[in-house]
């Protein structure tokens, strides 16, 4: 798991040959006015997907894991919680779904605060549980990365 600013992304693009796109992509001048859905990069191989919602109690919901894809995860506008856990002995919850690219697990996390211009990048072997408040919910619009792993 990586977390930075967006005006560190450079030092991050050569951990995979993709990364730099996907970063290219995220320092475009419009990318806050993209709407929500898919917007593809490099076709399957990246790929935005653009959500806007209200954060979940920070005690609730499953991390989660993907083998396909590394996600990251740019905070466009807002701020949330994201839960953090290397893959370990964690108690499966939601087996593999190879159509959808992810697994669900329980197990313990540490908690992180992404702000606006923030990115978090989740590898196959991080656990994420994203979208996270404390005190209350708050609005966020997200834009995530989806690299392929290969």
């Amino acid at each position: 798991m990586v977390i930075d600013t967006l005006k560190n992304s450079t030092y991050y693009e050569n951990l995979h040959p993709r990364f730099k796109a996907a970063f290219d992509f995220l320092k475009k001048p419009d990318v806050h006015t993209l709407p929500i859905g898919r917007t593809d990069i490099a076709g399957d191989a990246v790929f935005a997907l653009v959500q806007h919602y209200e954060t979940k109690p920070i005690n609730e919901g499953k991390l989660e894991a993907h083998r396909k894809y590394i996600d990251i995860q740019f905070i466009a506008d807002g701020e949330e919680f994201v839960g953090y856990a290397p893959l370990g002995n964690q108690k499966v919850a939601h087996p593999y779904d190879t159509d959808k690219d992810f697994a669900l697990y329980e197990g313990e996390s540490w908690f992180t605060l992404l702000r606006k211009g923030m990115f978090a990048i989740f590898f196959p072997q991080d656990l994420h549980l994203p979208s996270r408040h404390t005190e209350k919910p708050s609005q966020v619009k997200k834009i995530v990365i989806k690299v392929a792993v290969s």
